[in-house]
């Protein structure tokens, strides 16, 4: 089906925000999303808005969103997102007094479908910052079970669960995983429908919940997704080179979600087994934890404190210095401006205080607008002086001088910490032996847990 050239501009437009903003976003499984016929994505929604850029960029075919009303209030935008195929929903919280909007809502949906395209909805209804999948609403079931009764079980409407897991959504050139599961056909949960509507609904959401869930590191308790939190920093990479040989191939991010979901599983499984000793651990954690933040240490730094000297650290950070500072002193020259503004966005629209969920959201649009006016006025005045052959090689080296520069900023403050952890290191040795004997405690209790579990804490399905 023919992508339309208003929804392929934009697509090209807000990949290039999400390329700037993450520093790689992986589709496994992609293959799972027809390119044909009506299909429903429903996906977690860790991510406002940032979450449909996402989906829309790395799904070939076009996919047509549910946004809430409020988006629509404002006409140049309410023309654009009604000519990119949003279709606009009233939540209860929007306004209670107009919810017969949400049959129009459904009816336009149902339009989409049958024409064969492509849904994207957020089953939670809410976007937020919790480690777990909220609780799915019924909406996408009963979407999909009265079009596909409409039709008599013959549309052949497809549910595919999507799930998205961010690194960092909060920070700049983090990594996303898009990981699609299997498709649900809609017409195998129609038996009985129109004597049994509310169990075929109840069925078929069940089953959209359950796959979403085993599609991202789904963390009920928060107490738990601190403690595997605290494993993957401790035994990730351990657990990567361990066990490389996967049931399927896998890049490096879906491989950390699977071992993630298994870390996850045996914390679960320890906390309702012999909490005693979840306990005794989280304590032990609390006390390494404790001692690194005290110390100011980074982990990686105390794990090898050895091969960590000051000499090569010298010899390699001069090196980069050399071939990087004037590139990244000319990116700065042009960056800085619009970085303040964009940041005072942030502070101004994303709510940070609250939750994180606004922060990429809001740095991609307003990067996007900000770095894109401040510049065309600099190649706008550049090419005053200079004329055209220069302003085109000049313009070209703004976005690459700009991510040199943030790369070298990135690297002077690690090297800064490197420095103070060495420093750190030498002048409290019996600190650092304490705290490294901690580790190796923790890290055999891992160990053991491995051990007495087995293959329930194998990292192969």
């Amino acid at each position: 089906m023919k992508v339309p050239g208003l929804y392929r501009a934009m697509r090209w437009i807000g990949r290039i925000g999400l390329k700037v903003y993450f520093r790689r976003i992986e589709r496994f499984h992609g293959e799972r999303v027809p390119l044909q016929g009506p299909v429903l994505l429903a996906c977690n929604h860790p991510n406002s808005l940032t979450d449909s850029f996402v989906v829309g960029a790395v799904v070939p075919r076009k996919v047509n969103f549910v946004a809430t009303v409020q988006l629509f209030q404002f006409k140049p935008l309410k023309w654009l997102l009604t000519n990119c195929g949003v279709i606009p929903i009233n939540r209860v919280k929007d306004d209670p007094r107009a919810m017969r909007s949400v049959a129009d809502t459904f009816e336009a949906c149902y339009r989409v479908l049958e024409k064969g395209e492509a849904i994207g909805i957020f089953p939670e209804g809410i976007t937020h910052d919790d480690p777990q999948l909220k609780t799915v609403k019924t909406g996408a079931a009963r979407m999909a079970l009265e079009l596909e009764h409409r039709h008599g079980g013959k549309l052949g409407l497809l549910l595919v669960p999507v799930g998205l897991n961010f690194s960092a959504k909060e920070k700049y050139r983090s990594d996303v995983l898009v990981n699609f599961g299997d498709a649900i056909r809609a017409a195998d949960f129609l038996e009985g429908y129109p004597e049994r509507k509310k169990e075929c609904i109840h069925a078929l959401n069940e089953k959209i919940e359950r796959s979403i869930q085993s599609l991202i590191l789904h963390i009920p308790q928060l107490e738990q997704a601190r403690i595997v939190e605290a494993v993957k920093r401790l035994y990730l990479e351990r657990l990567l080179v361990a066990d490389r040989v996967m049931a399927e191939p896998m890049s490096a991010r879906a491989a950390e979600l699977r071992i993630s979901q298994n870390v996850a599983r045996t914390v679960e499984h320890i906390y309702q087994t012999a909490p005693e000793k979840a306990a005794a651990f989280a304590q032990k954690l609390d006390l390494y934890e404790g001692g690194l933040k005290r110390l100011q240490l980074s982990a990686q730094w105390l794990e090898e404190p050895r091969k960590r000297t000051l000499a090569r650290l010298s010899v390699w950070w001069a090196l980069l210095a050399i071939i990087e500072t004037p590139v990244a002193i000319y990116g700065w020259a042009h960056r800085l401006i619009p970085v303040l503004v964009v940041n005072w966005a942030v502070g101004r629209f994303a709510n940070t205080d609250k939750h994180k969920v606004q922060i990429s959201t809001t740095i991609i649009l307003s990067g996007l607008v900000i770095f894109g006016l401040w510049y065309a006025i600099c190649v706008s005045v550049f090419h005053l002086f200079f004329g055209w052959h220069a302003t085109l090689w000049y313009a070209a080296s703004l976005p690459i001088s700009g991510i040199i520069a943030h790369h070298y900023y990135r690297k002077m403050r690690q090297l800064s910490a490197g420095v103070w952890d060495t420093f750190t290191l030498l002048r409290a040795p019996g600190a650092a032996k304490r705290l490294l004997k901690l580790r190796k405690e923790l890290v055999d209790e891992i160990e053991g847990v491995r051990r007495e579990l087995g293959q329930e804490f194998s990292f192969k399905d």
